[in-house]
């Protein structure tokens, strides 16, 4: 599970879903006084460079975030005005770059990634006042520290899913998250696969209330993934609002998939 790295990966259209969802689910939450939380279990480097030789050997930034003009008034958008005024035309935010943007002076940040590499690149680009960096595995480390301070919070759990496993592991771990955080919003990224295992994901989260949101690509990829799925529980008000403006913001991209809200 170590010889993941987002970098070849980064500013793809599974990123944009995610990244813009994020986004608007920040603004929601940090439109009143009060602080917040932000957590991650599997941060990366938080960020990413798309002239690196890993993003140009896929390719996939330039199918993805290549292709979207992003509205520089939304949350989003202006997280990638930043990290670009910051680090170049070329230089991409993960979501925990996009978090610290997005976050204010009362807020906190606890990021988690046990990749050697990645961990390094994540202190080297994030490190600083009201952000703990965390050098272990995400799931151990957010049960052992929760609750956190302060107790409203957002959570986004993403892992890999390169172990069959996975897709169960990560509803029994936002199951006991929730149990020992109630306060917190979770938000689960899962990739559509012809193999379709997510569906072991969404029956273990099915117990708790949640919503749901899908999206194929456009044109469809010949092999891998087909679209990306996210799960929001403990859904904070507008939150369908995040999924719009991700479906308005990549209309063309990616095509939303019918669901019934649960």
């Amino acid at each position: 599970m170590l010889s993941y790295q987002h970098g070849y990966h980064a500013g793809n259209a599974a990123d944009l879903h995610k990244h813009i969802v994020l986004a608007e689910l920040l603004a929601r939450l940090t439109a009143k006084p009060r602080g917040i939380t932000y957590l991650e279990t599997h941060a990366g480097r938080g960020l990413y460079d798309l002239t690196a030789p890993e993003a140009l050997k896929t390719g996939e930034a330039a199918a993805g975030i290549a292709r979207v003009a992003v509205p520089p008034d939304s949350p989003y958008g202006r997280a990638l005005a930043e990290t670009r005024a910051r680090h170049g035309r070329q230089a991409y935010p993960g979501s925990p770059l996009i978090a610290r943007l997005l976050t204010r002076a009362q807020d906190r940040l606890a990021l988690m990634e046990l990749h050697p590499a990645e961990h390094a690149a994540l202190r080297a680009a994030l490190a600083g006042e009201g952000v703990a960096i965390h050098h272990r595995d995400g799931r151990e480390g957010a049960l052992a520290l929760a609750p956190f301070t302060p107790r409203k919070g957002l959570v986004l759990i993403d892992p890999s899913y390169e172990v069959k496993s996975e897709y169960a592991d990560t509803a029994g771990f936002a199951r006991r998250l929730i149990g020992k955080w109630p306060q917190a919003t979770v938000l689960v990224w899962y990739p559509l696969l012809p193999a379709g295992r997510h569906a072991e994901l969404l029956a273990g989260l099915a117990p708790l209330p949640h919503r749901i949101d899908e999206v194929r690509f456009e044109p469809a990829p010949a092999r891998g993934m087909t679209g990306s799925g996210l799960v929001l529980l403990n859904a904070p008000h507008g939150a369908e609002a995040a999924f719009a403006a991700a479906h308005g913001a990549t209309a063309g991209l990616l095509v939303p998939m019918k669901r019934a809200p649960r």
